[in-house]
């Protein structure tokens, strides 16, 4: 970094390659769920285990880089943030060499979810803060805006890609691609310039305790969730007493002039809060709307997961492209202005997809709203990092890319959660609603619909739910099928409020951003946060 007598010395050119290999290995680290969540059925198949299994080895794997997201950015302060980022490049690697290897399910769960997952622990947090450290002014600014599209052109091109290798070559090619691409990345590491830290080297172990079991337990209580399980109020809670008793914590350890996990000032500043904020309500957007969108498409449309994935291209292309030009461009306009515009377009696109979902009869009427979409998503990840991070000094900013990186993920987690939780509620109260009013079914036919949705509530297309009522007399099937197929979009319309909603706190977030002064990078010497 720069220090404040040299501002005026030339700016180092542009590091295109360095640039290249982040955003490579952000990509790898978004794209490798998904490409197992698309594989499930083919993985059980081939290595012998049950659906159950491996959809809890992949909440385990959510589970433990949640719960140690915050204190991975500790301890790549006092190992080396270089140091932390290939430890944690290869726990990935050794997580997709022991997926293309895998002939039982107990390799994945040691090397894919808990060495993964703890890999992505260390690599989120180190990753940004070398972007921190290695670029500077309109360059990190580009980085940021380049990492940032990755991982969403990641999350929306994910399902496609894994779709596609699995059908026609095989998963064990996907996870073999990610091994390489991580290869890639390390032949690279002589690039990356170690940000040093100069801080305490004493690592706080009862916060480290707290913070697993604050973020551990919220993110668990809304797998449980997403799952239709039980118990999911009282995970949540002892999440919430576990984050209430870190925050405490922090404060009195501050207070007696101890080191800390994180620096509670951190949270003084207001543009990391809204930064943060934001980060979280734009991955709360996408999250909620990348569970609706493929439900529509494979349910309503009867789209395989191809098509699906090719007809929501358009929203992470247009992310992707805008992401590019509007990291460039950055200088132009404010930041807090363009991620005003950013909520403002994204919203737009939403609300149009509102009306269309009853009425389309193809992916092609999805077009022009997924584009606007895309428009703001691409602001919104062009921006958000670079605004919440630039301003924090190298001594603090792994643990503001730790708090960083825990707000994206639990917004996306709690995106998917929620908008699906939703979904189905609304779904199986519409559907109690129509067939109670049927005059076709009879009250007993009746009260056994109500009970089947009470117990197991689930989207189906209309020759999924024609193979469950085979046997019932014609009208019957035909009555039950005209009101899941008229239940289904109001279910999705409502579902979609859920991202919509998330942006228009994101769109008020952004007004009060406005009124702050802008954010300086800490490499010129001015404005750091905590410097």
């Amino acid at each position: 970094m720069k220090k404040p007598d040299d501002v005026g010395s030339p700016a180092e050119p542009f590091n295109s390659r360095l640039a290249l290999l982040l955003a490579m290995a952000m990509f790898v680290l978004v794209v490798d769920t998904s490409i197992m969540n698309v594989s499930i059925s083919a993985v059980v198949k081939d290595i012998g285990a049950t659906v159950s299994g491996l959809q809890s080895t992949i909440a385990l794997e959510a589970l433990v880089s949640a719960a140690f997201i915050l204190i991975g950015g500790k301890i790549g302060d006092l190992i080396g943030r270089k140091r932390a980022y290939v430890i944690g490049l290869c726990c990935y690697a050794i997580g997709a060499i022991a997926m293309t290897l895998a002939q039982s399910l107990l390799p994945i769960i040691i090397c894919w979810a808990l060495i993964g997952g703890l890999g992505a622990s260390l690599l989120l947090p180190a990753m940004q803060s070398l972007i921190h450290g290695n670029f500077e002014g309109d360059a990190q600014h580009r980085v940021y805006a380049l990492v940032g599209a990755s991982a969403a052109i990641a999350a929306a091109v994910g399902p496609l890609l894994g779709g596609f290798l699995t059908t026609f070559l095989s998963w064990r090619v996907a996870f073999l691609l990610e091994a390489l691409i991580i290869a890639v990345v390390l032949s690279g590491i002589r690039l990356v310039k170690d940000v040093p830290y100069a801080g305490p080297r004493e690592l706080d172990i009862f916060g480290s305790f707290l913070s697993i079991v604050g973020m551990g337990g919220v993110v668990l209580g809304i797998l449980v969730w997403q799952e239709g399980g039980e118990a999911v109020g009282a995970l949540l809670a002892v999440g919430a007493v576990g984050l209430g008793g870190l925050v405490y914590w922090l404060v009195q350890r501050k207070r007696r002039d101890k080191p800390t996990l994180l620096d509670p000032d951190l949270f003084q500043s207001k543009t990391f809060r809204f930064g943060a904020t934001g980060q979280m309500l734009q991955q709360i957007t996408l999250g909620g709307t990348m569970i609706v969108l493929p439900i529509y498409l494979q349910m309503v449309l009867g789209y395989n997961a191809m098509q699906s994935g090719l007809s929501i291209a358009p929203l992470s292309l247009t992310m992707f492209v805008v992401a590019m030009i509007a990291g460039k461009r950055s200088g132009r306009r404010r930041p807090a202005s363009l991620i005003r515009w950013g909520f403002l377009f994204l919203i737009v696109g939403l609300l149009v997809l509102v009306p269309i979902v009853p009425r389309a009869d193809s992916g092609w009427w999805l077009l022009i709203p997924l584009i606007i979409s895309g428009f703001g998503l691409g602001l919104l990840v062009s921006q958000l990092n670079n605004y919440t991070l630039s301003p924090i000094s190298d001594e603090r900013v792994s643990e503001a890319a730790s708090v960083n990186s825990a707000a994206g993920s639990f917004g996306l987690s709690f995106g998917l959660a929620f908008a699906g939780g939703i979904m189905l509620a609304s779904l199986s109260t519409i559907f109690i609603g129509m067939s109670n009013s049927s005059t076709i079914l009879a009250p007993d036919q009746q009260q056994q619909v109500a009970t089947v949705l009470e117990e197991d509530a689930q989207v189906m297309s209309d020759a999924q739910l024609q193979e469950q009522l085979a046997g019932q007399p014609e009208d019957i099937q035909n009555e039950i099928i005209r009101i899941n197929t008229d239940a289904r979009p109001l279910a999705l319309q409502i579902a979609l409020f859920v991202p919509i909603l998330a942006g228009a706190v994101g769109l008020v977030t952004s007004f009060r951003m406005i009124r702050l002064p802008d954010p300086k990078s800490s490499g010129t010497g001015e404005g750091a946060i905590l410097g």
